[in-house]
Parts: C-alpha cells; sequence; structure tokens
C-alpha cells in the first residue's frame, strides 16, 4: 500500500513556515558548523573566522544562481524570478561557489584551503536540505509501485496523472484518470541518503595527505555520480539526447572537472593537524 504525503508547514499567526524554508535553512546551519570546526581543528583561526561572511555569500549565490537555472533553463520564463517557487540545486551550487570564490579572493585567502571543507559541508547541507523537497513534496519521481512508493496529492505539483502528462509527458496509466494520484518513487530521501553517504566518505577523509583541493574534486566526482543516477528514477520533462537530462549532463560535466582536479591536487601535502585539535 503506497504512503499518502501531506506537506509539512507551520503556521504562527499571519507567519508560515515550510518544512522546505526550515530544511534550507538547516542545510546552511550544518554547513557553518562543520566548516568553523574543520578549519579550527586544523589549526586555521583566520579562515574559521571568515566563515559566517561566506555561508552569507553562499546563500545570496545559492538564490540568484538557483532562480537563474530555473527561470532560463526549466521554464524558460524570466518573470518565474520574482515568484517563490523554482530553486534548482546545480544553479544554487554553481552560484554559491562562484559568490563564495569572490569573498575568498576579496579577503585573500586560500580558495582550495576552503574547497576541501566546502565539499564535506556541500555534502551534510545537501543531505538535510533535501529533506525540504520531501516536507513540501517536491522533486519526486516517476510512477512506481514498489515498497517505498508515495502518493503525493499535495505536491508541487500533486502526482495526479493529469499533472504528471502535463508537466513530466509521462503517459497516463491505463484505467486511470487526470485526478487520479499515483505512486512515485520518493527522490527526495534516495537523495538525502545517498547525501549522506556522500558526507561520510568525504568526512573519512577529511585527513588526506594531498594538496588543498583534491578533497573537492572527489566531491564534485561524488556529487556528479549522485546526481547522474538519481535522474533515471526522478519525473522530468527535459530529456533529450539518448533520454539523459539537462541535470545528468552537468552532472557529467562536474564529474569529469573533479577528476581533473583530483589530479591536479593529487601532489604536495595539506596543512598538517595541530596537536591540540587533532
Amino acid at each position: 500500500m503506497p504512503i499518502t504525503h501531506h506537506p509539512f508547514v507551520i503556521n504562527i499567526g499571519p507567519l508560515e513556515l515550510t518544512g522546505f524554508g526550515l530544511a534550507v535553512l538547516m542545510a546552511f546551519v550544518v554547513a557553518q558548523i562543520i566548516s568553523q570546526h574543520e578549519l579550527l581543528r586544523q589549526g586555521h583561526q583566520k579562515e574559521a573566522d571568515a566563515i559566517p561572511d561566506l555561508i552569507l555569500a553562499s546563500v545570496i549565490g545559492t538564490l540568484i544562481g538557483g532562480k537563474l537555472y530555473y527561470s532560463a533553463l526549466v521554464v524558460h520564463d524570466w518573470s518565474a524570478l520574482f515568484s517563490r517557487a523554482g530553486f534548482v540545486f546545480w544553479g544554487g551550487f554553481i552560484g554559491a561557489v562562484t559568490a563564495v570564490w569572490l569573498m575568498i579572493r576579496k579577503k585573500g585567502l586560500s580558495f582550495w584551503r576552503f574547497a576541501d571543507i566546502g565539499g564535506i559541508s556541500i555534502a551534510a547541507g545537501y543531505s538535510v536540505g533535501r529533506t525540504g523537497c520531501w516536507a513540501v513534496g517536491d522533486d519526486y519521481g516517476r510512477p512506481w509501485d514498489g515498497p517505498l512508493a508515495v502518493m503525493f496529492p499535495e505536491g508541487q505539483p500533486p502526482s495526479t496523472a493529469g499533472w504528471m502528462f502535463q508537466d513530466f509527458g509521462i503517459p497516463i496509466p491505463e484505467g486511470a484518470t487526470a485526478n487520479t494520484v499515483l505512486a512515485v518513487h520518493p527522490t527526495q530521501l534516495y537523495e538525502t541518503a545517498l547525501g549522506f553517504l556522500m558526507f561520510l566518505l568525504l568526512w573519512r577523509f577529511r585527513n588526506h595527505r594531498r594538496a588543498p583541493g583534491w578533497l573537492f574534486g572527489m566531491y564534485l566526482v561524488l556529487a556528479g555520480a549522485e546526481r547522474f543516477l538519481i535522474e533515471f528514477f526522478r519525473a522530468k520533462d527535459d530529456r533529450g539526447f539518448m533520454g539523459f537530462t539537462l541535470a545528468q549532463g552537468i552532472a557529467v560535466a562536474l564529474a569529469i572537472a573533479g577528476i581533473v582536479v583530483m589530479q591536479m591536487r593529487r601532489t604536495g601535502s595539506a596543512t598538517p593537524v595541530s596537536p591540540r585539535a587533532a
């Protein structure tokens, strides 16, 4: 029997707090805690002190990048810049990295040192942030009748046969009507779990002795592989060459970039962890 999902919303007087907003907030909080903890553990007080400014830059970059990607490449409508919907991860990721890079340059600090810490933090934040997509019923998967299948009657959009056909080009199953709520893959939960696994793996290698930046390359490879895989289960309408989506194309490009970074940064050594923090 499929699980029936209902959105998570908290109303405090006129204020409405959605599960998505709370999850995104917690994602940045988790990223800041991990970043500062690791930099202090490694004895980089100056870099740790810069984290609040970098987190603010990443928030702004995420919002701008995510909205630009959604407006330009998903709905092809610039008026979507002013709507509440449409924050795409890849756009947010590119925007955040760009904004953080500019802030690091302004402060005269090492980008690669922050990148290594950033890979770990982004993976943890991604895992937390994806719970927000689950909370509001967004970014679910294709129709499925497996043991973990979920119906989203109040999703964004609802997982009805009509919406699935209109938004994602998925044919209406035989015997169903446009208003039939279909059970689908809960891809939000898949990504939450895979994001946490990425975090654990990157955490395991945080004391690597290669040049700073090598671990960020590993993050790019893992993130690219994760997104490439999950797109096969997502309900999407932008499948093109050989059935691949735009997100899969970006995932492949970033994974290749990650391999290049790992090769470039494979020699050298990371700054040793200070004795008091080891």
